[in-house]
This record gives structure tokens, sequence and C-alpha cells, in this order.
């Protein structure tokens, strides 16, 4: 395996499951994230992942009958990620707009519009990884879907000496 630039993209499921501890992925979440840390990976917050963010935390609030949460829950969010250490990908989506049409195409609509977007994002920006809980990922050629501790840990590790030596 060869070395891969010690960035991560965070998908907006584990965004949302990190900043939300009623979010059923929370733990998972969470111990993805140290993973992160123990590997030193700089995480990659694409403007679109923040936006749906908001936008599930809104309605998942409302849907639950916990708006009066929106407010703390926007604001864990916010120092998460500060709008410095977000990767705007929105400027160019009138550039890749026929591409990332091209893709939800492709997977016959089970890739969103933002899926589709952060993937060729992360193409464009030779990202190879996405920390995810959508298996729509697992159909994009150029991206290797991580969502375990372990998956981290395999993918950051340097690669074994001995193995490439021997061919």
């Amino acid at each position: 395996m060869k070395t891969l630039p010690k960035q991560q993209p965070l998908d907006t499921n584990v965004l949302v499951a990190l900043v939300d501890s009623h979010d059923k992925w929370h733990a998972r979440a969470i111990a993805l994230r140290d993973a992160l840390k123990a590997e030193e990976v700089d995480v990659v917050y694409f403007d679109p992942v923040i936006n749906e963010a908001v936008s599930v935390l809104a309605r998942r609030s409302e849907e639950q009958k916990r708006s009066e949460q929106f407010g703390d829950l926007l604001n864990t969010l916010m120092q998460q990620v500060s709008v410095q250490n977000v990767t705007w990908l929105s400027s160019e989506t009138l550039r890749l707009y026929e591409d990332v049409l091209d893709l939800v195409r492709r997977t016959s609509g089970r890739m969103n519009f933002h899926d589709a977007l952060i993937a060729l994002g992360c193409k464009e920006l030779g990202i190879q990884t996405i920390v995810s809980f959508d298996k729509d990922f697992d159909e994009v050629d150029w991206l290797t879907r991580v969502d375990t501790p372990t998956a981290v840990s395999a993918v950051f590790q340097p690669p074994d000496k001995d193995k490439d030596e021997l061919g």
C-alpha cells in the first residue's frame, strides 16, 4: 500500500454524529475522530458538508421536538469547524456541474448532488479516501470509504518494508 497524504474529508453523517450526542452513530464517530487524531490526519471540511450538516441538524431538531437544542447543536458544529477550516467547493459547482450530474446519473441517483460534488472535489484534490457511513461512496472508483477506526489505521500506516522488498 502506498503512503497517502494525511488529509481526510469527513462526510456529513460523521460530522452530524460528532455534534449530536443523540445520533445513532455518535460513539462510532467519536472513535473515528480519535483514530484520525492518533494518525495525525488533517481533517478536511468541504462547504457542502457544512451546508448539509446545518440542514440536517435543523430538520432533526424540529422532527424530534428538540428545537430548543438547535442553537447549542449549531454552536457545537461551529466550534468543531471554524470558517477558516472550510475547504470551499461551491465556487467550483458551476465548472463541475455536468460532471456532478453525470456521477449522480451513473449511480442511478444513489449518490446525491452534494456527495457527487464532494467525490469530485476529492478527485481534483488528489484525496483517495473519505470518512463516511454512506455506502454510495463505494460506487466511486477513485475513493475508498473509511468507516471504522481500524480502517483509519490501515489507510495511514506506513507500508511494510519487508513486503515491499519481497515484491
